[in-house]
């Protein structure tokens, strides 16, 4: 009998860590699910499972991450940008600056080119080496009319080696690689 006393809380604590650790699970069981039919392009299933992944876990950035991605690809840009910003808000480092261009990436294509310019700014800020981000910040700023934003964007993201903007610079821009000249402005006339 003197035995069996520490026996029972033993047992006690390894049934909590078995039955939390199987709780704590449920979310990556709908996660993985999820990503399995988004592979195979049943979208609208994905969802359901990304939604009850974070339903099991508020914070799971990943899962906001993906439906956001899969939002997009259905063209539902305000629930795209709405997933991308949780995963912003949730504040895990990695996902910071891919949160910020993955918004943008949705917003450019809402037609929100400031906002993209800005997220994707924001990217950058977290991420100076994302070359797909300079490249979208770049169509952004074409779009709203700021050409020499948008060579000075392509060209940084060509030398990063997104081929994308090389490509454009090439077509459009033959001399991209030759450095830019900055022109001071003209001075003062002189006061008589």
């Amino acid at each position: 009998m003197k035995n069996s006393a520490p026996v029972f809380p033993i047992a006690l604590l390894l049934l909590f860590i078995f039955t939390s650790t199987a709780f704590a699970g449920k979310e990556n069981d709908y996660f993985d699910r999820g990503y399995e039919k988004h592979l195979q392009g049943d979208l609208k299933a994905a969802i359901k499972d990304y939604t009850k992944a974070i339903e099991k876990n508020p914070g799971f950035a990943m899962a906001y991450q993906m439906r956001g991605e899969v939002w997009q690809r259905m063209k539902v840009f305000d629930k795209a940008i709405n997933d991308f910003s949780m995963v912003i808000s949730c504040g895990e480092p990695h996902f910071l600056a891919v949160g910020y261009y993955n918004r943008g990436v949705a917003k450019n294509m809402a037609g929100d080119f400031s906002g993209a310019i800005s997220d994707f700014s924001a990217a950058l800020n977290l991420d100076g080496k994302m070359a797909a981000a300079f490249f979208h910040r770049g169509i952004a700023k074409g779009r709203t009319g700021d050409a020499f934003g948008r060579i000075e964007d392509f060209r940084a993201a060509a030398r990063l080696g997104e081929v994308n903007a090389e490509k454009w610079l090439n077509t459009y821009y033959p001399s991209w690689k030759q450095p830019v000249a900055i022109v001071p402005p003209p001075a003062p006339a002189p006061a008589n």
